[in-house]
């Protein structure tokens, strides 16, 4: 295997590790050995970079960025094969309502992955890499729910994987749907000047907010969890809300 492969193969496992924790219902133990998949997956960027304030955040972005282009998004057909039954705004309620859940459920996790020793080795379940990864798992279960909502509203992010992750990378840190009338916006390879702050701001947020919940392990896993789960919802609410505007709410399809 070349080094390319391998390289690839990582960030597949990475994108795996994701999709699992994306789904709302899983036992805890199963999404601390996610999580501690997530870890393992990441342990070659550098981890050291976590210790150092300044160096922290750019290892986030390089992680977030790295993993936004296998982010695996649903197509509007397999949606509604997973969910029979649901159109429309109720499908995505649905959705909005599981990623609040799935990242409730990394925070609630997070702590757990310590006992999960044979998952990563204990040199890596450190403060830093714990809260650096349950950041970036989150931000890829928000990233799969706003490429979802745009097949549900009849606007699905299109182009090179490399395209389809600016455009993802974009409306997480606007909080708004992918606009395909502005020049560039659905073809771009390169996060603007403006993207990348707008990014950097995000995670610096969602970092700095992990952090305020340190402390005893089942207390600071109920606040995390507590905060991921609001957040999220917040999040594909503004996201949905956008999308609504710009292409008129959902309706259940004649007949039903």
């Amino acid at each position: 295997m070349t080094a390319d492969e391998s390289k690839e193969d990582r960030k597949d496992d990475l994108a795996l590790a994701v999709a699992g924790l994306a789904e709302s219902e899983m036992d805890k133990a199963s999404r601390a050995r996610l999580l501690g998949r997530l870890v393992s997956g990441l342990k070659e960027r550098g981890v050291k970079q976590l210790f150092a304030p300044r160096k922290a955040m750019q290892w986030i972005i390089d992680a977030v960025s790295d993993l936004a282009p296998h982010v695996p998004v649903r197509t509007l057909p397999v949606l509604r094969a997973h969910y029979p039954g649901l159109e429309g705004e109720a499908l995505a309620e649905r959705l909005i309502r599981n990623a609040a859940r799935a990242t409730a459920g990394v925070g609630a996790a997070g702590g757990g992955i310590a006992s999960v020793e044979w998952v990563a080795p204990p040199t890596l379940l450190t403060t830093p890499v714990l809260l650096a990864t349950e950041t970036v798992a989150v931000v890829g279960i928000e990233m799969k729910l706003i490429g979802e909502l745009h097949e549900i509203y009849g606007s699905p992010i299109i182009g090179t994987p490399s395209q389809r992750a600016v455009s993802l990378l974009q409306a997480w840190a606007s909080r708004r749907g992918v606009n395909p009338v502005v020049p560039g916006s659905a073809v771009a390879t390169v996060l603007s000047t403006a993207t990348r702050k707008q990014l950097r701001d995000m995670l610096l947020r969602r970092f700095g907010r992990n952090l305020t919940t340190l402390g005893p392990f089942l207390t600071g896993a109920a606040v995390a969890s507590f905060l991921n789960q609001k957040a999220t919802k917040r999040l594909g609410g503004e996201v949905a809300r956008d999308l609504r505007l710009r292409h008129g709410r959902l309706e259940l399809p004649a007949g039903d």
